[in-house]
């Protein structure tokens, strides 16, 4: 597979990435013609119902207070008897459970692998609806089945008001700027920071594509933590001829030099950061997404299989990436990093290209025998699996 150039829709991927992209909302009638969803209501109940998916429900008056949340696990009751008034049922990480719904993701590869979180379905019987409100990311939302009225518009930010008693962050006095309803099939991207608010017209099912950043909380944290268990930080700062202060308690332009050199100096090795990025990226959400093989393969199982036309595909809940360093490839699988040298360098983008790796590819790759092993690595902790 390669680079999608175009997006659901047929707008240019290059026109959307200047034009749209983190700028300004872009709505598209029928970017996915004729499309069916690929779960129904009751499959996100008996989904919510789960210990192993994420799963919330809002509702927007209970007991008298506004916009409260539950957390899944739900019990059945909670979808035999729902509650009354105006409510929606949230799944997180659909693409984790359902292959139909990951396989939309091929569409939007002209995002990298590493930006994406997962796909969450909302589903809202007439009137409900999650409140209005923005994200810090950016997300397209697939309209599944039914219809849903979104309002959206105006840049948001934690300064704006919230409404209070609520454990959410929904926005007060907000006012939309567009106002669209989509049919199944139709989308709406927006940026982060846009302020939305999308309500069911009827039993409604919406597919929402979200792509994360880090934070730079985030990014520092997770780096120097990574230096600090990569390398040996135990040395103390050195003091050596500090000369006679005019004040004890000064802390001079030296010392403040010396911090300077010795932070730089760690933290502006690049390889490190490509190592440490690779793996904070590829993460799975959470631990059960990615379950080992049972029973385990040999290598020349696996291969035997491959040969045979099984075909191998990314776990669902899986993430792929790689990148360059001098000598070497860096592959990153589910948080962990696999460095290849020589001719084994390609096996990286060849499994990083898409969810179902080309198989004559990886045939021809698997003929050097620590390849064979890797590969059968990757199948034997989750990561792949035969379709």
């Amino acid at each position: 597979m390669t680079t999608p150039t175009l997006l659901p829709g047929g707008m240019p991927a290059k026109t959307f990435l200047r034009d749209y992209w983190q700028k300004k909302p872009l709505v598209i009638r029928q970017a996915f013609p004729g499309f069916q969803c690929p779960v129904s209501a009751d499959e996100l109940a008996g989904l919510a119902c789960e210990q192993a998916v994420e799963s919330r429900m809002v509702i927007e008056q209970e007991n008298g207070h506004p916009w409260q949340l539950h957390n899944g696990p739900f019990s059945t009751d909670h979808f035999t008897s729902p509650p009354e008034g105006n409510w929606t049922l949230l799944v997180q990480g659909l693409d984790h459970w359902v292959p139909e719904v990951a396989d939309i993701l091929d569409h939007f590869r002209f995002v990298p692998n590493w930006r994406l979180d997962d796909i969450m379905a909302s589903f809202a019987p007439p009137g409900g609806s999650v409140g209005p409100h923005y994200d810090q990311y950016d997300v397209f939302l697939l309209q599944g089945q039914g219809q849903r009225r979104w309002q959206f518009g105006g840049q948001c930010s934690e300064q704006s008001p919230r409404v209070e008693g609520t454990p959410l962050r929904i926005l007060r006095d907000w006012q939309p700027e567009e106002e669209v309803i989509l049919e199944p099939g139709d989308m709406l991207y927006l940026p982060p920071g846009i302020g939305h608010h999308g309500i069911a017209e009827d039993d409604c099912i919406t597919l929402s594509v979200g792509f994360r950043a880090p934070t730079v909380d985030d990014l520092l944290t997770g780096f120097t933590d990574f230096l600090c268990s990569e390398t040996d930080v135990s040395a103390h700062l050195p003091d050596r001829n500090p000369g006679l202060p005019e004040n004890p308690g000064v802390i001079g332009a030296g010392v403040l030099d010396r911090l300077d050199a010795l932070i730089r100096e760690r933290v502006s090795d690049r390889r490190q950061l490509a190592l440490w990025f690779g793996q904070f990226s590829t993460a799975p959400k959470n631990s059960d997404i990615v379950i080992p093989a049972e029973p385990p393969v040999a290598a020349e199982e696996l291969l035997d299989a491959i040969a045979a036309g099984a075909l191998l595909r990314w776990n669902e809940g899986s993430r792929f990436a790689f990148t360059e360093l001098e000598e070497q490839t860096a592959l990153f699988v589910d948080g962990e990093r696999y460095l290849l040298s020589g001719d084994a360098r390609p096996l990286a983008p060849a499994l990083c290209a898409s969810s179902r790796p080309d198989q004559a590819a990886l045939m021809q790759l698997c003929r050097d025998p620590a390849l064979a092993e890797l590969m059968t690595v990757l199948y034997n902790q989750g990561s792949v699996y035969f379709e």
